[in-house]
Protein backbone atom coordinates (compact mmCIF):
# COMPACT_ATOMS: atom_id res chain seq x y z
CA UNK A 1 0.00 0.00 0.00
CA UNK A 2 1.41 3.33 -0.71
CA UNK A 3 2.03 5.63 1.95
CA UNK A 4 0.21 9.13 1.04
CA UNK A 5 2.37 12.45 1.55
CA UNK A 6 2.01 14.17 4.59
CA UNK A 7 0.84 17.33 2.25
CA UNK A 8 -2.19 15.37 0.96
CA UNK A 9 -3.05 14.08 4.25
CA UNK A 10 -3.36 18.08 5.36
CA UNK A 11 -5.25 18.87 2.14
CA UNK A 12 -7.50 16.03 2.76
CA UNK A 13 -8.10 17.56 6.14
CA UNK A 14 -9.17 20.84 4.30
CA UNK A 15 -11.51 19.70 2.39
CA UNK A 16 -13.07 17.85 5.57
CA UNK A 17 -13.21 21.43 7.26
CA UNK A 18 -14.68 23.05 4.58
CA UNK A 19 -17.08 20.62 4.73
CA UNK A 20 -17.91 21.46 8.17
CA UNK A 21 -18.06 25.08 7.73
CA UNK A 22 -20.76 24.54 4.52
CA UNK A 23 -23.03 22.01 7.87
CA UNK A 24 -22.43 25.37 9.57
CA UNK A 25 -24.91 25.44 12.75
CA UNK A 26 -27.56 22.88 10.86
CA UNK A 27 -26.66 20.27 13.55
CA UNK A 28 -29.19 18.50 15.66
CA UNK A 29 -28.52 15.80 18.11
CA UNK A 30 -31.46 13.28 18.42
CA UNK A 31 -34.03 10.28 16.20
CA UNK A 32 -36.83 11.12 14.37
CA UNK A 33 -39.57 9.29 14.83
CA UNK A 34 -43.61 8.84 14.06
CA UNK A 35 -46.43 7.57 16.12
CA UNK A 36 -50.34 7.78 16.17
CA UNK A 37 -51.92 9.39 18.92
CA UNK A 38 -55.10 8.74 20.88
CA UNK A 39 -57.14 11.65 21.75
CA UNK A 40 -59.06 10.22 24.41
CA UNK A 41 -62.46 11.84 23.62
CA UNK A 42 -64.90 9.69 23.55
CA UNK A 43 -66.45 8.65 20.05
CA UNK A 44 -63.54 10.00 18.44
CA UNK A 45 -62.68 7.82 15.51
CA UNK A 46 -59.18 7.21 16.54
CA UNK A 47 -60.44 4.94 19.49
CA UNK A 48 -61.39 1.92 16.69
CA UNK A 49 -58.30 2.91 14.29
CA UNK A 50 -54.29 3.66 14.63
CA UNK A 51 -55.07 7.14 16.34
CA UNK A 52 -54.71 10.91 15.31
CA UNK A 53 -51.55 10.99 13.17
CA UNK A 54 -48.72 10.49 12.40
CA UNK A 55 -47.05 12.25 15.06
CA UNK A 56 -43.55 13.16 14.56
CA UNK A 57 -40.79 13.11 17.84
CA UNK A 58 -37.31 14.07 18.21
CA UNK A 59 -35.72 12.29 21.22
CA UNK A 60 -32.39 13.93 22.34
CA UNK A 61 -29.82 11.66 24.61
CA UNK A 62 -27.64 13.30 26.45
CA UNK A 63 -25.13 11.65 29.42
CA UNK A 64 -26.35 11.69 32.51
CA UNK A 65 -29.40 13.43 31.57
CA UNK A 66 -32.90 11.42 31.23
CA UNK A 67 -33.97 11.46 26.91
CA UNK A 68 -36.42 14.09 26.29
CA UNK A 69 -39.33 14.16 23.51
CA UNK A 70 -40.13 16.99 21.54
CA UNK A 71 -43.02 17.05 19.14
CA UNK A 72 -42.09 18.60 15.90
CA UNK A 73 -44.78 20.08 13.81
CA UNK A 74 -45.12 18.46 10.05
CA UNK A 75 -43.60 21.83 8.72
CA UNK A 76 -40.43 21.43 10.45
CA UNK A 77 -40.17 17.63 9.95
CA UNK A 78 -38.02 17.59 6.72
CA UNK A 79 -35.57 20.54 8.24
CA UNK A 80 -35.37 18.06 11.54
CA UNK A 81 -34.55 15.45 9.34
CA UNK A 82 -31.48 17.24 7.62
CA UNK A 83 -30.09 18.81 11.04
CA UNK A 84 -30.05 15.19 12.21
CA UNK A 85 -28.40 13.76 9.39
CA UNK A 86 -26.31 16.81 9.65
CA UNK A 87 -25.07 15.55 13.11
CA UNK A 88 -24.25 12.32 11.80
CA UNK A 89 -22.25 13.82 8.79
CA UNK A 90 -20.45 16.45 11.59
CA UNK A 91 -19.57 13.13 13.72
CA UNK A 92 -17.69 11.03 10.97
CA UNK A 93 -16.25 13.99 9.61
CA UNK A 94 -14.54 15.04 13.01
CA UNK A 95 -13.64 11.32 12.91
CA UNK A 96 -12.32 11.20 10.00
CA UNK A 97 -9.82 14.53 10.58
CA UNK A 98 -8.62 12.99 13.90
CA UNK A 99 -7.84 9.63 12.15
CA UNK A 100 -5.02 12.04 9.96
CA UNK A 101 -3.92 14.17 12.82
CA UNK A 102 -2.96 10.73 14.37
CA UNK A 103 -1.35 9.62 11.38
CA UNK A 104 0.24 13.27 11.26
CA UNK A 105 1.87 13.10 14.51
CA UNK A 106 2.81 9.75 14.00
CA UNK A 107 5.26 11.21 11.55
CA UNK A 108 6.31 14.12 14.13
CA UNK A 109 5.37 16.18 11.93
CA UNK A 110 3.51 19.61 12.25
CA UNK A 111 -0.51 19.48 12.57
CA UNK A 112 -1.13 22.66 10.66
Amino acid sequence: MEKISTNKLKEDKQILLNQMSIIGDKILRGSLFECFKRCGRKGCKCMKGKGHGPKSYVTINFPKVKPQQDYIPLRYVEQVKEYISNHQQLKKIIEQICVINREILKRREELQ
